[in-house]
């Protein structure tokens, strides 16, 4: 948790959680309140039985309360984590669904930005806004297959710092090449912190 929290920065944006009762719950809410943002919760307590929906982010019935909560409450955006929080979709401020291509070249500006010229790895399943994306931030394009075996192994021989597929899962150097969507976060909340822009208008040209 404190590795992760070293990579957000401190605020008080108002975040909607929806870990669907999975392990995810707790770990973002401390995430979150440590670095000073305001949480949202919903079905952060962890249960087994998924009382709620199910622990599946990909599914927009699964994110139709998450929706909800953004909207009536004011957030910057949602965030929904599946079971053991290896994977995270985002919901805008305006309660709509960000394809994790897009995420993935967001992203990717951002890290390119630390590591100029390095390569991305974004799975077969991708948009072309993810090779645009990069190629334009100065980056090199990695198409690989999907799974994270793939994604890893290609990260480490190109010494990738980021990798994404469409499933939701974000690969990180800095985790050994391990999918982390609670960096996946801190790091779109630093985004939108240092943008000064709604997301909604951060992923209107993609």
């Amino acid at each position: 948790i404190a590795h992760v929290c070293s990579l957000g920065i401190p605020g008080s944006l108002k975040i909607a959680v929806d870990a669907g009762n999975g392990m995810g719950g707790p770990v973002a809410l401390d995430i979150l309140a440590k670095l000073g943002h305001r949480a949202e919760a919903l079905y952060c307590d962890p249960d087994g039985r998924f009382p709620n929906h199910e622990a599946n982010p990909l599914k927009e019935e699964n994110l139709r309360d998450l929706q909800a909560r953004v909207l009536s409450s004011g957030a910057v955006l949602g965030i929904a984590f599946d079971g053991d929080a290896d994977r995270a979709i985002v919901v805008d401020e305006q309660g709509g669904i960000l394809p994790n291509d897009f995420l993935t070249a967001l992203l990717a500006r951002e890290v390119l930005k630390r590591r100029p010229g390095a390569a991305v790895v974004y799975d077969l399943r991708s948009s072309w806004v993810v090779r645009e994306e990069v190629a334009r931030a100065g980056g090199v394009p990695v198409r690989e297959r999907v799974g994270h075996s793939f994604i890893k192994a290609t990260m480490r021989e190109r010494k990738s710092p980021f990798g994404g597929e469409l499933s939701g899962h974000t690969y990180w150097e800095e985790n050994y090449t391990a999918d982390s969507a609670m960096i996946a976060m801190v790091r779109t909340l630093a985004l939108l912190q240092g943008s000064g822009k709604p997301l909604s208008e951060l992923v209107k040209p993609l």
